[in-house]
């Protein structure tokens, strides 16, 4: 997984070298050409040439971050992961740090389900969790565990997001009777995988 902080200063670095090669640019601009007249300077736009090289630079450096949002945001594959029952009821820890991990939760229809929100992250925006279709928002607790609980009735998928609307994750609820749970051959059954329905 792609570290976010190692993105984040990549970004920031590329900025700060485009902006001290664009300031150089600007930088030797000759004096004379700066004091012209009022009248003069309204009447004309002077071109400052800038180097083809920094020009590429430029453009492929957009490109790239272009690039970046369009796979952070549309091509990254949620990270997925069922549900454990203890007691009766279907939990799992979803820790909030930039997004929620993992971001996508599998759980039967007609249980109890325990999400625990683990925030770590100190942004405003993931400071709530919102549930719109089981009519749920609960403020995140920074460095806390905030366990929400809910009974899905019917299979489909449901969404959560952040109190911005900015981060999303899905509660895939699937029927009860769908999931088959195959475990290990033991010596009583002559090799023979038994399965649980």
């Amino acid at each position: 997984m792609v570290n976010k902080s190692a993105i984040t200063s990549a970004i920031a670095s590329l900025g700060l070298a485009l902006g001290i090669a664009s300031g150089s640019a600007v930088a030797q601009m000759p004096h004379e050409g700066m004091q012209r007249s009022e009248s003069e300077r309204t009447s004309q736009f002077e071109r400052i040439k800038q180097p083809l090289w920094l020009k590429g630079a430029v453009t492929v450096g957009g490109l790239g971050l272009i690039g970046l949002e369009l796979w952070w945001f549309l091509l990254g594959k949620p990270k997925s992961r069922q549900a454990t029952t203890q007691a009766g009821i279907q939990e799992i820890t979803v820790t909030v740090d930039g997004g929620y991990e993992p971001s996508r939760v599998v759980v039967s229809a007609g249980q109890p389900v325990r999400l625990n929100f683990y925030r770590k992250d100190p942004s405003s925006c993931l400071e709530e969790v919102r549930f719109p279709d089981f009519h749920i928002a609960q403020e995140l607790p920074l460095n806390k565990v905030t366990p929400i609980e809910f009974t899905p009735d019917k299979p489909g998928k449901y969404e959560f997001t952040c109190g911005m609307n900015m981060f999303r994750g899905a509660i895939e609820v699937q029927a009860a009777d769908s999931t088959i749970a195959v475990q290990p051959s033991s010596v009583a059954n002559n090799g023979k995988a038994s399965a649980l329905h």
